[in-house]
C-alpha cells in the first residue's frame, strides 16, 4: 500500500458509508462529510478498490455474522466515492443476503478495506496469512478473499490456498494449474 488514511479519513469514510445506507433506507439524498469540492487533495480522492462488509450483532455477547460484503478489486473511482458505492451494494446487492431493512442498519457493524494494486504472485509459498489477500482466476472462474478472511477462520497458509480455490468454484489445488492466475494484495482495513 503506497498511502496511508488517517484515523479522520478513516472516521469520514465510515460515516459516508453508513450515511449512503441511511438515507437509502430512509428515501432521502445523502449528507456526506466528505465534500471533494472542497477538498484540493486527500487520499480519499485517490482512485482505489475497496470491499464494504456489514456483520451483525446477534446476541448480547457481541457475536457477529457475516450480512453483506461486496467490493471492487481495483476501481476509476475515487475512493470515497467506490466506499459509498460499495456500501449500498453490500447492504442492498449482496445475492447471498435479503436486503437490509429499516431497523436493521442500527445492528450492523462497517468494515472497510482500501486495496492496493493486485500483484502476480510468483510463489505461493511467500503469501503471508493476514496480510496479503488472493484473488485467483482460472478460466471462467475467479475468486477473492481479503487479507483478513484467514485469520478470522483461523486458516493456515494451506487452508487460505485451498479456500481460494473453492471461493472461484475449483477443486482444491487449482492455483498450482499452468492456466490459472494468483494475485495478491495487500488492505487497509478499519471499521465501526
Amino acid at each position: 500500500m503506497n498511502f496511508t488514511i488517517t484515523p479522520e479519513e478513516q472516521r469520514i469514510l465510515l460515516a459516508d458509508a453508513r450515511e449512503s445506507i441511511t438515507a437509502k433506507l430512509e428515501s432521502r439524498r445523502p449528507e456526506y462529510q466528505f465534500d471533494a469540492l472542497s477538498e484540493k487533495k486527500s487520499v480519499l480522492l485517490e482512485p482505489c478498490g475497496a470491499f464494504v462488509t456489514l456483520h451483525k450483532q446477534t446476541d448480547a455477547n457481541g457475536e457477529r455474522i457475516l450480512r453483506g460484503c461486496i467490493g471492487r478489486l481495483t476501481a476509476n473511482l475515487p475512493l470515497v466515492e467506490t466506499v459509498r458505492v460499495m456500501a449500498l451494494e453490500a447492504a442492498f446487492g449482496d445475492p447471498r443476503f435479503s436486503p437490509v431493512k429499516p431497523g436493521e442498519l442500527e445492528l450492523c457493524h462497517i468494515e472497510i478495506s482500501a486495496l492496493s494494486p493486485m500483484t502476480v504472485c510468483p510463489d505461493p509459498r511467500r503469501i503471508t496469512v493476514g496480510v496479503h489477500g488472493l484473488y485467483l482466476v482460472k478460466g471462467g472462474y475467479s475468486g477473492v478473499l481479503l487479507p483478513q478472511v484467514p485469520v478470522e477462520q483461523g486458516w493456515n497458509l494451506d487452508e487460505y490456498l485451498d479456500y481460494i480455490c473453492k471461493k472461484a468454484g475449483l477443486p482444491p489445488k487449482s492455483y498450482e494449474t499452468p492456466d490459472a492466475v494468483l494475485y495478491t494484495f495487500t488492505a487497509i482495513v478499519f471499521g465501526e
